[in-house]
Protein backbone atom coordinates (compact mmCIF):
# COMPACT_ATOMS: atom_id res chain seq x y z
CA UNK A 1 0.00 0.00 0.00
CA UNK A 2 1.42 3.37 -1.03
CA UNK A 3 1.45 6.28 1.43
CA UNK A 4 -1.24 8.04 -0.56
CA UNK A 5 -3.59 5.06 -0.10
CA UNK A 6 -3.60 5.33 3.71
CA UNK A 7 -6.80 6.82 5.05
CA UNK A 8 -6.13 10.48 6.00
CA UNK A 9 -8.26 10.03 9.12
CA UNK A 10 -5.91 7.26 10.27
CA UNK A 11 -2.90 9.49 9.75
CA UNK A 12 -4.58 12.39 11.54
CA UNK A 13 -5.42 10.17 14.52
CA UNK A 14 -1.81 8.99 14.67
CA UNK A 15 -0.49 12.55 14.44
CA UNK A 16 -2.93 13.70 17.12
CA UNK A 17 -1.70 10.95 19.46
CA UNK A 18 1.92 11.84 18.75
CA UNK A 19 1.29 15.54 19.42
CA UNK A 20 -0.50 14.73 22.68
CA UNK A 21 2.30 12.48 23.91
CA UNK A 22 5.04 14.86 22.78
CA UNK A 23 3.52 17.88 24.52
CA UNK A 24 6.30 19.72 26.34
CA UNK A 25 8.86 17.05 25.48
CA UNK A 26 10.11 18.05 22.04
CA UNK A 27 11.29 21.22 20.38
CA UNK A 28 8.42 23.74 20.86
CA UNK A 29 8.69 24.78 17.22
CA UNK A 30 8.27 21.17 16.05
CA UNK A 31 5.38 20.61 18.43
CA UNK A 32 3.67 23.86 17.40
CA UNK A 33 4.14 23.11 13.71
CA UNK A 34 2.65 19.62 14.09
CA UNK A 35 -0.31 21.01 16.04
CA UNK A 36 -0.88 23.61 13.29
CA UNK A 37 -0.77 20.91 10.62
CA UNK A 38 -3.26 18.85 12.60
CA UNK A 39 -5.69 21.72 12.97
CA UNK A 40 -5.27 22.88 9.39
CA UNK A 41 -5.81 19.37 8.01
CA UNK A 42 -9.00 18.84 9.99
CA UNK A 43 -10.33 22.21 8.88
CA UNK A 44 -9.53 21.56 5.21
CA UNK A 45 -11.13 18.11 5.17
CA UNK A 46 -14.26 19.58 6.74
CA UNK A 47 -14.62 22.14 3.92
CA UNK A 48 -15.85 21.73 0.36
CA UNK A 49 -14.33 18.85 -1.54
CA UNK A 50 -15.74 20.06 -4.86
CA UNK A 51 -13.01 22.66 -5.25
CA UNK A 52 -9.27 22.30 -5.59
CA UNK A 53 -7.33 25.31 -4.34
CA UNK A 54 -4.54 26.09 -6.80
CA UNK A 55 -2.17 28.84 -5.72
CA UNK A 56 0.33 30.60 -7.97
CA UNK A 57 3.39 31.61 -5.97
CA UNK A 58 6.57 33.27 -7.03
CA UNK A 59 9.01 36.09 -6.68
CA UNK A 60 8.71 39.66 -7.86
CA UNK A 61 9.07 39.90 -11.62
CA UNK A 62 8.57 36.19 -12.28
CA UNK A 63 5.44 36.90 -14.33
CA UNK A 64 3.13 35.21 -11.86
CA UNK A 65 0.15 37.52 -12.37
CA UNK A 66 0.60 37.49 -16.17
CA UNK A 67 0.58 33.69 -16.11
CA UNK A 68 -2.50 33.80 -13.88
CA UNK A 69 -4.32 35.90 -16.49
CA UNK A 70 -3.13 33.60 -19.28
CA UNK A 71 -4.55 30.60 -17.47
CA UNK A 72 -7.94 32.24 -16.90
CA UNK A 73 -8.03 33.81 -20.37
CA UNK A 74 -8.91 37.26 -19.05
CA UNK A 75 -7.03 40.17 -17.53
CA UNK A 76 -8.23 39.70 -13.98
CA UNK A 77 -4.96 40.13 -12.07
CA UNK A 78 -3.15 43.32 -13.03
CA UNK A 79 0.62 42.88 -13.32
CA UNK A 80 2.53 45.68 -11.62
CA UNK A 81 5.67 47.54 -12.54
CA UNK A 82 6.72 48.63 -9.05
CA UNK A 83 7.46 46.65 -5.92
CA UNK A 84 5.46 45.12 -4.43
CA UNK A 85 3.68 44.08 -7.60
CA UNK A 86 0.99 41.92 -5.91
CA UNK A 87 -0.21 43.13 -2.53
CA UNK A 88 -3.30 41.06 -1.78
CA UNK A 89 -4.35 37.57 -2.83
CA UNK A 90 -6.93 37.33 -5.58
CA UNK A 91 -9.21 34.33 -6.08
CA UNK A 92 -10.86 33.21 -9.31
CA UNK A 93 -13.51 30.59 -8.70
CA UNK A 94 -14.17 28.14 -11.53
CA UNK A 95 -17.35 26.27 -10.52
CA UNK A 96 -17.67 22.58 -11.34
CA UNK A 97 -19.92 21.54 -14.23
CA UNK A 98 -23.62 22.03 -13.61
CA UNK A 99 -23.20 24.87 -11.09
CA UNK A 100 -23.67 28.21 -12.75
CA UNK A 101 -22.81 31.61 -11.48
CA UNK A 102 -25.81 31.47 -9.25
CA UNK A 103 -24.06 28.90 -7.10
CA UNK A 104 -21.19 31.19 -6.29
CA UNK A 105 -21.87 30.78 -2.57
CA UNK A 106 -20.52 27.21 -2.77
CA UNK A 107 -16.85 28.07 -2.20
CA UNK A 108 -17.54 30.93 0.21
CA UNK A 109 -16.68 28.90 3.31
CA UNK A 110 -13.49 27.71 1.66
CA UNK A 111 -12.49 31.25 0.69
CA UNK A 112 -13.35 32.53 4.15
CA UNK A 113 -11.05 29.88 5.60
CA UNK A 114 -8.37 30.99 3.14
CA UNK A 115 -9.07 34.59 4.24
CA UNK A 116 -9.17 35.79 0.63
CA UNK A 117 -11.47 38.79 0.25
CA UNK A 118 -11.00 39.59 -3.42
CA UNK A 119 -12.99 36.98 -5.33
CA UNK A 120 -14.12 36.53 -8.88
CA UNK A 121 -16.52 33.76 -9.89
CA UNK A 122 -16.28 32.97 -13.60
CA UNK A 123 -19.72 32.47 -15.18
CA UNK A 124 -20.81 31.31 -18.62
CA UNK A 125 -19.95 32.60 -22.04
CA UNK A 126 -22.15 35.35 -23.57
CA UNK A 127 -22.09 38.15 -26.12
CA UNK A 128 -22.05 41.79 -25.08
CA UNK A 129 -24.04 44.48 -26.89
CA UNK A 130 -21.27 45.06 -29.39
CA UNK A 131 -21.03 41.34 -30.16
CA UNK A 132 -17.52 40.94 -28.68
CA UNK A 133 -16.55 37.75 -26.88
CA UNK A 134 -16.44 38.34 -23.11
CA UNK A 135 -15.96 36.37 -19.94
CA UNK A 136 -18.67 37.23 -17.44
CA UNK A 137 -17.59 37.08 -13.80
CA UNK A 138 -19.40 37.95 -10.59
CA UNK A 139 -17.94 38.53 -7.19
CA UNK A 140 -16.25 41.00 -4.87
CA UNK A 141 -14.28 43.51 -6.85
CA UNK A 142 -12.22 45.20 -4.16
CA UNK A 143 -8.95 44.06 -5.73
CA UNK A 144 -9.93 44.79 -9.30
CA UNK A 145 -9.37 48.41 -9.99
CA UNK A 146 -10.29 49.45 -6.45
CA UNK A 147 -14.05 49.60 -7.15
CA UNK A 148 -15.11 47.57 -4.13
CA UNK A 149 -18.50 46.02 -3.45
CA UNK A 150 -20.36 43.26 -5.27
CA UNK A 151 -21.21 43.28 -8.94
CA UNK A 152 -20.60 41.81 -12.35
CA UNK A 153 -17.22 42.19 -13.99
CA UNK A 154 -16.86 42.15 -17.71
CA UNK A 155 -13.28 41.61 -18.81
CA UNK A 156 -12.54 41.56 -22.50
CA UNK A 157 -10.55 38.50 -23.41
CA UNK A 158 -6.97 39.25 -24.55
CA UNK A 159 -6.73 39.51 -28.25
CA UNK A 160 -4.10 36.70 -28.37
CA UNK A 161 -6.70 34.16 -27.28
CA UNK A 162 -8.87 33.20 -30.24
CA UNK A 163 -11.14 30.69 -28.49
CA UNK A 164 -12.29 30.21 -24.91
CA UNK A 165 -9.60 28.28 -23.04
CA UNK A 166 -10.43 24.92 -21.44
CA UNK A 167 -10.55 26.26 -17.94
CA UNK A 168 -10.06 23.75 -15.08
CA UNK A 169 -13.57 23.60 -13.59
CA UNK A 170 -14.01 22.87 -9.90
CA UNK A 171 -10.97 24.93 -8.96
CA UNK A 172 -10.11 28.07 -7.03
CA UNK A 173 -7.14 29.85 -8.58
CA UNK A 174 -5.18 32.14 -6.26
CA UNK A 175 -2.76 34.83 -7.29
CA UNK A 176 -0.58 35.29 -4.21
CA UNK A 177 1.67 38.13 -3.06
CA UNK A 178 5.37 37.81 -3.84
CA UNK A 179 7.38 35.68 -1.43
CA UNK A 180 10.20 38.25 -1.60
CA UNK A 181 7.96 41.26 -1.13
CA UNK A 182 9.51 44.24 0.64
CA UNK A 183 6.33 44.44 2.75
CA UNK A 184 6.45 41.94 5.62
CA UNK A 185 2.65 41.73 5.79
CA UNK A 186 2.51 40.60 2.15
CA UNK A 187 5.07 37.87 2.81
CA UNK A 188 3.13 36.67 5.84
CA UNK A 189 -0.08 36.40 3.80
CA UNK A 190 1.72 34.50 1.02
CA UNK A 191 3.34 32.05 3.48
CA UNK A 192 0.00 31.40 5.19
CA UNK A 193 -1.63 30.53 1.88
CA UNK A 194 1.33 28.36 0.88
CA UNK A 195 0.33 26.13 3.77
CA UNK A 196 -3.38 26.08 2.89
CA UNK A 197 -3.30 25.61 -0.87
CA UNK A 198 -4.14 22.15 -2.18
CA UNK A 199 -1.88 22.46 -5.23
CA UNK A 200 0.99 24.94 -5.31
CA UNK A 201 2.26 26.22 -8.67
CA UNK A 202 5.61 27.89 -8.08
CA UNK A 203 6.43 30.28 -10.89
CA UNK A 204 10.15 30.75 -11.48
CA UNK A 205 12.02 32.56 -14.19
CA UNK A 206 15.34 31.83 -15.92
CA UNK A 207 17.13 34.53 -13.97
CA UNK A 208 16.19 33.58 -10.39
CA UNK A 209 15.16 29.91 -10.47
CA UNK A 210 18.25 28.96 -8.42
CA UNK A 211 17.76 31.67 -5.79
CA UNK A 212 18.95 30.26 -2.46
CA UNK A 213 16.18 31.96 -0.47
CA UNK A 214 13.55 30.25 -2.63
CA UNK A 215 14.99 26.77 -2.18
CA UNK A 216 16.16 26.95 1.45
CA UNK A 217 13.13 28.71 2.88
CA UNK A 218 10.30 27.40 0.73
CA UNK A 219 11.01 24.43 -1.53
CA UNK A 220 13.30 22.40 0.70
CA UNK A 221 10.77 22.28 3.59
CA UNK A 222 8.25 20.89 1.07
CA UNK A 223 10.28 17.75 0.41
CA UNK A 224 7.75 14.96 0.07
CA UNK A 225 5.14 17.30 -1.45
CA UNK A 226 6.05 16.62 -5.09
CA UNK A 227 2.53 15.34 -5.80
CA UNK A 228 0.99 18.70 -4.82
CA UNK A 229 3.72 20.99 -6.16
CA UNK A 230 4.37 22.09 -9.72
CA UNK A 231 7.23 24.27 -10.95
CA UNK A 232 6.34 26.57 -13.83
CA UNK A 233 9.40 27.94 -15.62
CA UNK A 234 8.02 31.21 -17.02
CA UNK A 235 9.50 33.59 -19.59
CA UNK A 236 10.89 30.81 -21.78
CA UNK A 237 10.20 33.11 -24.73
CA UNK A 238 13.47 34.80 -23.78
CA UNK A 239 15.41 31.56 -24.30
CA UNK A 240 16.30 29.46 -27.28
CA UNK A 241 14.86 25.94 -27.44
CA UNK A 242 18.25 24.50 -26.47
CA UNK A 243 18.50 26.87 -23.52
CA UNK A 244 14.98 25.93 -22.43
CA UNK A 245 15.98 22.26 -22.33
CA UNK A 246 19.10 23.04 -20.31
CA UNK A 247 17.32 25.29 -17.82
CA UNK A 248 14.46 22.80 -17.30
CA UNK A 249 17.03 20.06 -16.63
CA UNK A 250 18.83 22.31 -14.16
CA UNK A 251 15.56 23.17 -12.40
CA UNK A 252 14.85 19.45 -12.02
CA UNK A 253 18.37 18.86 -10.68
CA UNK A 254 18.07 21.56 -8.03
CA UNK A 255 14.56 20.40 -7.11
CA UNK A 256 15.88 16.86 -6.64
CA UNK A 257 18.49 18.23 -4.24
CA UNK A 258 15.61 19.81 -2.32
CA UNK A 259 13.91 16.42 -1.99
CA UNK A 260 11.49 17.02 -4.88
CA UNK A 261 12.84 14.43 -7.27
CA UNK A 262 9.46 13.67 -8.91
CA UNK A 263 8.16 17.24 -9.12
CA UNK A 264 6.63 18.30 -12.43
CA UNK A 265 8.40 21.13 -14.29
CA UNK A 266 6.44 22.90 -17.04
CA UNK A 267 8.12 25.51 -19.27
CA UNK A 268 5.64 28.30 -20.09
CA UNK A 269 5.46 31.79 -21.48
CA UNK A 270 2.67 34.10 -20.38
CA UNK A 271 3.52 36.37 -23.32
CA UNK A 272 3.39 33.90 -26.19
CA UNK A 273 1.13 31.31 -24.55
CA UNK A 274 3.72 28.57 -24.98
CA UNK A 275 3.14 25.78 -22.44
CA UNK A 276 0.05 27.49 -20.96
CA UNK A 277 -2.26 24.80 -22.35
CA UNK A 278 -0.05 22.09 -20.87
CA UNK A 279 -0.10 23.82 -17.49
CA UNK A 280 -3.85 24.28 -17.73
CA UNK A 281 -4.22 20.57 -18.51
CA UNK A 282 -2.28 19.70 -15.34
CA UNK A 283 -4.55 21.90 -13.27
CA UNK A 284 -7.70 20.60 -14.97
CA UNK A 285 -6.61 17.02 -14.29
CA UNK A 286 -5.97 17.79 -10.61
CA UNK A 287 -9.35 19.53 -10.30
CA UNK A 288 -11.12 16.69 -12.07
CA UNK A 289 -9.63 13.96 -9.86
CA UNK A 290 -10.28 16.03 -6.70
CA UNK A 291 -7.43 14.36 -4.86
CA UNK A 292 -5.12 17.33 -4.43
CA UNK A 293 -6.70 18.38 -1.13
CA UNK A 294 -6.31 14.90 0.31
CA UNK A 295 -2.79 14.55 -1.09
CA UNK A 296 -1.80 17.88 0.43
CA UNK A 297 -3.20 16.87 3.81
CA UNK A 298 -1.39 13.53 3.64
CA UNK A 299 1.88 15.22 2.61
CA UNK A 300 1.63 17.75 5.44
CA UNK A 301 0.79 15.08 8.01
CA UNK A 302 3.64 12.88 6.81
CA UNK A 303 6.08 15.78 7.06
CA UNK A 304 4.84 16.70 10.56
CA UNK A 305 5.04 13.06 11.64
CA UNK A 306 8.58 12.77 10.29
CA UNK A 307 9.61 15.93 12.14
CA UNK A 308 8.14 14.61 15.40
CA UNK A 309 9.80 11.25 14.85
CA UNK A 310 13.17 12.92 14.31
CA UNK A 311 12.69 15.13 17.37
CA UNK A 312 11.69 12.12 19.50
CA UNK A 313 14.57 9.92 18.40
CA UNK A 314 14.64 6.15 18.11
CA UNK A 315 14.02 3.94 21.12
CA UNK A 316 17.21 2.01 22.01
CA UNK A 317 17.17 -1.65 22.93
CA UNK A 318 17.30 -2.10 26.70
CA UNK A 319 19.50 -4.94 27.95
CA UNK A 320 20.47 -6.29 31.31
CA UNK A 321 21.87 -2.91 32.33
CA UNK A 322 18.46 -1.75 33.54
CA UNK A 323 18.04 -4.91 35.63
CA UNK A 324 21.45 -4.43 37.25
CA UNK A 325 20.72 -0.76 37.92
CA UNK A 326 17.35 -1.70 39.41
CA UNK A 327 19.03 -4.26 41.69
CA UNK A 328 21.56 -1.65 42.84
CA UNK A 329 18.72 0.78 43.43
CA UNK A 330 16.86 -1.70 45.66
CA UNK A 331 20.07 -2.45 47.57
CA UNK A 332 20.69 1.25 48.24
CA UNK A 333 17.07 1.75 49.31
CA UNK A 334 17.39 -1.21 51.71
CA UNK A 335 20.33 0.45 53.42
CA UNK A 336 18.54 3.81 53.52
CA UNK A 337 15.40 2.18 54.96
CA UNK A 338 17.42 0.55 57.74
CA UNK A 339 16.62 -2.98 56.63
CA UNK A 340 19.90 -4.42 58.01
CA UNK A 341 19.17 -2.71 61.32
CA UNK A 342 15.62 -4.09 61.45
CA UNK A 343 16.78 -7.59 60.51
CA UNK A 344 19.38 -7.59 63.30
CA UNK A 345 16.81 -6.21 65.75
CA UNK A 346 14.40 -8.95 64.72
CA UNK A 347 17.00 -11.62 65.42
CA UNK A 348 17.89 -10.19 68.83
CA UNK A 349 14.25 -9.51 69.72
CA UNK A 350 13.25 -13.07 68.83
CA UNK A 351 16.07 -14.47 70.96
CA UNK A 352 15.00 -12.21 73.81
CA UNK A 353 11.38 -13.30 73.48
CA UNK A 354 12.44 -16.95 73.43
CA UNK A 355 14.50 -16.47 76.59
CA UNK A 356 11.57 -14.70 78.24
CA UNK A 357 9.42 -17.77 77.63
CA UNK A 358 11.81 -20.73 77.69
CA UNK A 359 14.61 -19.51 79.96
CA UNK A 360 15.20 -20.66 83.50
CA UNK A 361 12.44 -19.01 85.53
CA UNK A 362 14.88 -17.96 88.24
CA UNK A 363 16.95 -15.77 85.89
CA UNK A 364 14.63 -14.99 82.95
CA UNK A 365 13.43 -11.79 84.58
CA UNK A 366 16.88 -10.30 84.11
CA UNK A 367 16.29 -10.14 80.32
CA UNK A 368 13.22 -8.00 80.84
CA UNK A 369 15.39 -5.24 82.20
CA UNK A 370 16.76 -4.68 78.71
CA UNK A 371 14.49 -2.90 76.17
CA UNK A 372 13.20 -4.95 73.29
CA UNK A 373 15.21 -4.03 70.15
CA UNK A 374 12.10 -3.85 67.93
CA UNK A 375 10.22 -1.68 70.41
CA UNK A 376 13.17 0.68 70.52
CA UNK A 377 12.75 1.06 66.76
CA UNK A 378 9.05 1.77 67.16
CA UNK A 379 8.03 -1.37 65.32
CA UNK A 380 5.36 -2.56 67.72
CA UNK A 381 5.03 -4.79 70.76
CA UNK A 382 6.43 -8.29 70.40
CA UNK A 383 3.91 -11.13 70.58
CA UNK A 384 5.69 -12.97 73.42
CA UNK A 385 5.72 -9.87 75.58
CA UNK A 386 2.01 -9.38 74.86
CA UNK A 387 1.41 -12.97 75.96
CA UNK A 388 3.39 -12.47 79.15
CA UNK A 389 1.56 -9.28 80.04
CA UNK A 390 -1.80 -10.72 79.11
CA UNK A 391 -2.26 -8.58 75.98
CA UNK A 392 -3.97 -10.15 72.96
CA UNK A 393 -2.22 -10.23 69.59
CA UNK A 394 -5.23 -11.44 67.65
CA UNK A 395 -6.65 -7.98 67.06
CA UNK A 396 -6.35 -6.83 63.48
CA UNK A 397 -4.97 -3.45 62.50
CA UNK A 398 -6.68 -1.38 59.85
CA UNK A 399 -4.84 -0.23 56.74
CA UNK A 400 -5.26 3.40 57.80
CA UNK A 401 -3.56 2.67 61.12
CA UNK A 402 -0.70 0.91 59.37
CA UNK A 403 -0.35 3.83 56.96
CA UNK A 404 -0.30 6.32 59.83
CA UNK A 405 2.35 4.45 61.82
CA UNK A 406 5.93 5.62 61.75
CA UNK A 407 9.00 3.87 63.00
CA UNK A 408 11.71 5.23 65.26
CA UNK A 409 14.43 4.28 62.84
CA UNK A 410 17.11 6.91 62.57
CA UNK A 411 17.02 8.97 59.41
CA UNK A 412 19.43 7.77 56.74
CA UNK A 413 22.93 8.96 57.33
CA UNK A 414 24.52 11.32 54.86
CA UNK A 415 26.36 8.48 53.19
CA UNK A 416 23.18 6.36 52.90
CA UNK A 417 21.24 9.31 51.46
CA UNK A 418 24.01 9.92 48.99
CA UNK A 419 23.97 6.25 48.01
CA UNK A 420 20.23 6.49 47.32
CA UNK A 421 20.71 9.59 45.18
CA UNK A 422 23.52 7.92 43.28
CA UNK A 423 21.50 4.72 42.79
CA UNK A 424 18.47 6.68 41.52
CA UNK A 425 20.68 8.70 39.20
CA UNK A 426 22.43 5.58 37.90
CA UNK A 427 19.10 3.90 37.23
CA UNK A 428 17.85 6.95 35.36
CA UNK A 429 21.08 7.17 33.37
CA UNK A 430 20.82 3.53 32.31
CA UNK A 431 17.07 3.58 31.65
CA UNK A 432 17.21 6.80 29.62
CA UNK A 433 20.37 6.04 27.66
CA UNK A 434 19.84 7.29 24.12
CA UNK A 435 16.63 9.10 25.03
CA UNK A 436 16.31 12.75 23.90
CA UNK A 437 17.07 15.33 26.57
CA UNK A 438 13.48 16.53 26.90
CA UNK A 439 12.17 13.03 27.56
CA UNK A 440 15.08 12.36 29.92
CA UNK A 441 14.23 15.46 31.94
CA UNK A 442 10.57 14.43 31.99
CA UNK A 443 11.54 10.99 33.28
CA UNK A 444 13.70 12.52 36.01
CA UNK A 445 10.92 14.91 36.99
CA UNK A 446 8.47 11.99 37.24
CA UNK A 447 10.46 10.49 40.15
CA UNK A 448 9.23 11.98 43.48
CA UNK A 449 12.54 11.77 45.32
CA UNK A 450 11.26 13.64 48.40
CA UNK A 451 8.57 10.98 48.93
CA UNK A 452 11.02 8.06 48.98
CA UNK A 453 12.10 8.24 52.70
CA UNK A 454 8.52 8.35 53.98
CA UNK A 455 7.45 5.54 51.66
CA UNK A 456 10.36 3.40 52.83
CA UNK A 457 9.43 3.96 56.46
CA UNK A 458 5.83 2.91 55.78
CA UNK A 459 7.08 -0.18 53.98
CA UNK A 460 9.26 -1.12 56.97
CA UNK A 461 6.36 -0.64 59.40
CA UNK A 462 4.02 -2.68 57.23
CA UNK A 463 6.57 -5.51 56.92
CA UNK A 464 7.74 -5.43 60.56
CA UNK A 465 7.73 -8.76 62.46
CA UNK A 466 5.80 -7.38 65.46
CA UNK A 467 2.84 -9.60 66.33
CA UNK A 468 4.23 -12.69 64.61
CA UNK A 469 3.08 -15.98 66.07
CA UNK A 470 5.64 -17.62 68.36
CA UNK A 471 6.61 -21.29 67.96
CA UNK A 472 4.45 -23.65 69.98
CA UNK A 473 7.41 -25.38 71.55
CA UNK A 474 8.23 -22.16 73.36
CA UNK A 475 5.09 -22.44 75.45
CA UNK A 476 5.65 -26.18 76.05
CA UNK A 477 9.22 -25.58 77.18
CA UNK A 478 8.09 -22.69 79.34
CA UNK A 479 5.53 -24.92 81.05
CA UNK A 480 8.15 -27.66 81.52
CA UNK A 481 10.52 -25.12 83.07
CA UNK A 482 7.93 -24.24 85.67
CA UNK A 483 7.33 -27.92 86.36
CA UNK A 484 11.06 -28.53 86.84
CA UNK A 485 11.32 -25.51 89.08
CA UNK A 486 8.39 -26.77 91.10
CA UNK A 487 10.11 -30.16 91.41
CA UNK A 488 13.33 -28.52 92.57
CA UNK A 489 11.43 -26.38 95.06
CA UNK A 490 9.57 -29.45 96.36
CA UNK A 491 12.84 -31.31 96.80
CA UNK A 492 14.38 -28.31 98.53
CA UNK A 493 11.39 -28.04 100.89
CA UNK A 494 11.65 -31.75 101.61
CA UNK A 495 15.35 -31.41 102.43
CA UNK A 496 14.65 -28.39 104.57
CA UNK A 497 12.02 -30.34 106.51
CA UNK A 498 14.45 -33.18 107.11
CA UNK A 499 17.10 -30.75 108.22
CA UNK A 500 14.67 -29.12 110.64
CA UNK A 501 13.73 -32.40 112.21
CA UNK A 502 17.39 -33.30 112.65
CA UNK A 503 18.09 -29.89 114.18
CA UNK A 504 15.27 -30.35 116.66
CA UNK A 505 16.49 -33.89 117.42
CA UNK A 506 13.18 -35.29 116.44
CA UNK A 507 12.88 -38.75 114.95
CA UNK A 508 13.28 -38.61 111.16
CA UNK A 509 10.72 -40.38 109.00
CA UNK A 510 12.04 -42.94 106.55
CA UNK A 511 13.39 -41.20 103.41
CA UNK A 512 13.05 -43.00 100.08
CA UNK A 513 16.16 -43.20 97.98
CA UNK A 514 17.05 -43.53 94.35
CA UNK A 515 19.88 -45.94 94.61
CA UNK A 516 22.10 -44.39 97.24
CA UNK A 517 20.73 -40.84 96.81
CA UNK A 518 17.70 -39.66 98.75
CA UNK A 519 14.77 -38.54 96.62
CA UNK A 520 14.68 -35.02 98.09
CA UNK A 521 18.21 -34.52 96.84
CA UNK A 522 17.34 -36.06 93.46
CA UNK A 523 14.35 -33.74 93.12
CA UNK A 524 16.26 -30.63 94.10
CA UNK A 525 19.44 -31.19 92.11
CA UNK A 526 17.66 -32.82 89.19
CA UNK A 527 15.09 -30.05 88.91
CA UNK A 528 17.79 -27.37 88.95
CA UNK A 529 20.16 -29.11 86.55
CA UNK A 530 17.43 -30.09 84.08
CA UNK A 531 16.01 -26.56 84.17
CA UNK A 532 19.40 -25.00 83.37
CA UNK A 533 20.15 -27.62 80.71
CA UNK A 534 16.75 -27.10 79.13
CA UNK A 535 17.31 -23.35 79.12
CA UNK A 536 20.66 -23.78 77.34
CA UNK A 537 19.19 -26.10 74.71
CA UNK A 538 16.23 -23.76 74.24
CA UNK A 539 18.62 -20.82 73.76
CA UNK A 540 20.44 -22.75 71.04
CA UNK A 541 17.23 -23.69 69.27
CA UNK A 542 15.82 -20.19 69.71
CA UNK A 543 18.95 -18.75 68.06
CA UNK A 544 18.35 -20.92 65.01
CA UNK A 545 14.70 -19.87 64.94
CA UNK A 546 15.65 -16.21 65.38
CA UNK A 547 17.93 -16.35 62.36
CA UNK A 548 15.20 -17.97 60.30
CA UNK A 549 12.67 -15.37 61.38
CA UNK A 550 15.16 -12.63 60.54
CA UNK A 551 15.63 -14.13 57.08
CA UNK A 552 11.86 -14.16 56.54
CA UNK A 553 11.62 -10.58 57.70
CA UNK A 554 14.45 -9.61 55.37
CA UNK A 555 12.57 -11.12 52.43
CA UNK A 556 9.40 -9.25 53.38
CA UNK A 557 11.28 -6.00 53.86
CA UNK A 558 13.06 -6.40 50.53
CA UNK A 559 9.72 -7.03 48.84
CA UNK A 560 8.38 -3.86 50.46
CA UNK A 561 11.42 -1.89 49.36
CA UNK A 562 11.09 -3.29 45.84
CA UNK A 563 7.47 -2.14 45.81
CA UNK A 564 8.59 1.35 46.79
CA UNK A 565 11.27 1.32 44.09
CA UNK A 566 8.74 0.14 41.51
CA UNK A 567 6.07 2.64 42.53
CA UNK A 568 8.23 5.74 42.94
CA UNK A 569 11.15 5.18 40.56
CA UNK A 570 10.85 2.33 38.09
CA UNK A 571 7.19 2.66 37.12
CA UNK A 572 7.16 6.47 36.61
CA UNK A 573 10.27 6.19 34.45
CA UNK A 574 8.84 3.22 32.57
CA UNK A 575 5.57 5.09 31.98
CA UNK A 576 7.46 8.07 30.60
CA UNK A 577 9.56 5.86 28.35
CA UNK A 578 6.44 3.99 27.24
CA UNK A 579 4.87 7.32 26.33
CA UNK A 580 8.04 8.18 24.42
CA UNK A 581 7.92 4.89 22.53
CA UNK A 582 4.21 5.35 21.84
CA UNK A 583 4.90 8.86 20.57
CA UNK A 584 7.56 7.53 18.21
CA UNK A 585 5.26 4.76 17.01
CA UNK A 586 2.39 7.20 16.40
CA UNK A 587 4.70 9.62 14.61
CA UNK A 588 6.01 6.76 12.49
CA UNK A 589 2.45 5.79 11.52
CA UNK A 590 1.71 9.38 10.58
CA UNK A 591 4.93 9.64 8.56
CA UNK A 592 4.65 6.23 6.87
Amino acid sequence: MSPADVDPATRLAALEEAVRLASGRVDPQVESSAADVLGRARERLALSGEYTVVALAGATGSGKSSLFNALVGAEIARPGVTRPTTGRPLAVVLPPPGSGAASSSGPDDLLDWLEVRDRVVVGGESQDAAGADVVRATGRTGGLGGLGGLGTLVRRRPRAVDAPPALPTGAVLLDLPDHDSVVAEHRAVAERLYQRADLLVWVVDPQKYADAALHVRYLRPMAGHAAVLLLALNQVDRLTPHEVTEVVADVRRIAAQDGLRDVTVVPVSAVTGEGVDALRDHLADAARRRRAATQRVVADVRAAGAALLEASGTAPTTGSGVDRASSRLVGALEVAAGVPLVVDATRRSTARQAHAVTGWPVTRWVGRLRADPLRRLGLGRPAALDAITGRSTAATVSEDEVASRRSSLPRPATTAGAQVSIAVRDFLDVATAGVPDAWTLAARAAVPRDAIPDALDRAVVASAPAGSRDPRWWRAVGTLQWVLLAVAVAGAVWLAALAGLAYLRLPEPPTPTWGEVPWPTVLTVGGLLLGVLLALVSRLLAGIGARRRAARVRRRLRAGVEDVAQELVVRPVADELAAWAACGAAAARAAA
